[in-house]
């Protein structure tokens, strides 16, 4: 991923790491768990042969410190933080580190080096709307090591370069930056929405359109360049989160109108017959069957890749 020097926690403690690094186009992903406290790139490793790029951090668990360029960032779940590959930086946490880190070669990127300098070791907090769907996003991407097997798993490189762009962009408040960006990435941040509130039984095109500062027929356009009727991937994605916890809560108290409920499906009986069309069992049909281990019609099914406009 990068050159670093690790520190562990002392000689007598078996040093604990887990993780994968993936490729994704231009977009390089590594999800890693361990007990290292401190992560050092030097001045000497920052001039090593590495192509310039720029490290994307998204927090996991506890909170973490991260020192570069005369800044210190306190990052905590879900934040996100910046590092560059060509400048050294240390990252710190007493508990271990628990990340995702995308790393992006600036040529790709395509942003100025000062912009990029600017906002090295600043907190991305989700409470500003980009930062919330890019972790969102990222969480989901670098949580799916399946997708990286799947045949699209080019496809989506390009949309997360762009919208790590508009993340930049919209931190520095610089239109000019942001502009293509943010439009080019709108289709996978109006689905990132619909997605985190699939549980809001209200949820509806124009709340989401609003949300994004676009009219509904621009919104309309948008998924339909991309092929997306916004109520039919609704509804698949409900049903789809309704299935999985169905069979994961097999055999418990939860009820399926709880469940249904959960998904922002108000009318049981509508509801059951969506399920029946859509996975050709009912819902109490699928959860027995999970609960008996029995290989269930239609169970396996091909990971769809992130959304991506």
């Amino acid at each position: 991923m990068v050159r670093v020097e690790i520190d562990f926690p002392s000689e007598v403690a078996p040093v604990k790491a887990s993780g994968v690094i993936s490729k994704l186009g231009q977009v390089t992903v590594c999800s890693i768990r361990s007990n290292a406290l401190t992560v050092e790139r030097t001045a000497t490793l920052a001039r090593d042969e590495m192509e310039p790029s720029i490290l994307l951090g998204l927090q996991l668990a506890g909170s973490s410190l991260v020192v570069q360029g005369g800044r210190e960032a306190v990052i905590r779940p879900r934040d996100l933080v910046i590092y560059d590959s060509t400048a050294p930086y240390t990252l710190v946490d007493s508990e271990g580190i628990r990340q995702h880190f995308f790393r992006i070669p600036h040529d790709a990127l395509g942003l100025p080096r000062d912009a990029i300098r600017r906002v090295c070791a600043l907190t991305l907090s989700p409470e500003h709307p980009v930062a919330d769907v890019a972790a969102t996003y990222l969480n989901r991407l670098g949580s799916r090591p399946d997708l990286f097997t799947h045949s699209s798993r080019d496809a989506v490189s390009q949309p997360t370069v762009e919208l790590v762009r508009a993340l930049v962009a919209t931190h520095l408040d610089s239109p000019a930056l942001g502009r293509d960006s943010l439009q080019a990435t709108l289709c996978l941040r109006i689905l990132e929405y619909a997605r985190a509130h699939l549980g809001d039984p209200d949820l509806n095109a124009a709340q989401i359109a609003a949300e994004h500062h676009i009219s509904l027929r621009h919104m309309y356009n948008v998924l339909a360049a991309n092929e997306i009727s916004l109520g039919a991937w609704i509804r698949k994605h409900r049903l789809e989160g309704c299935r999985d916890e169905l069979a994961r809560h097999a055999g418990s108290s939860i009820t399926i109108a709880a469940i249904a409920h959960r998904w922002g499906f108000t009318n049981l009986s509508s509801f059951g017959r969506s399920f029946r069309a859509c996975f050709g069992l009912s819902p109490r049909d699928w959860r027995n069957q999970a609960l008996r281990g029995v290989d269930i019609p239609g169970g396996e099914y091909e990971p769809e890749p992130p959304a991506y406009g």
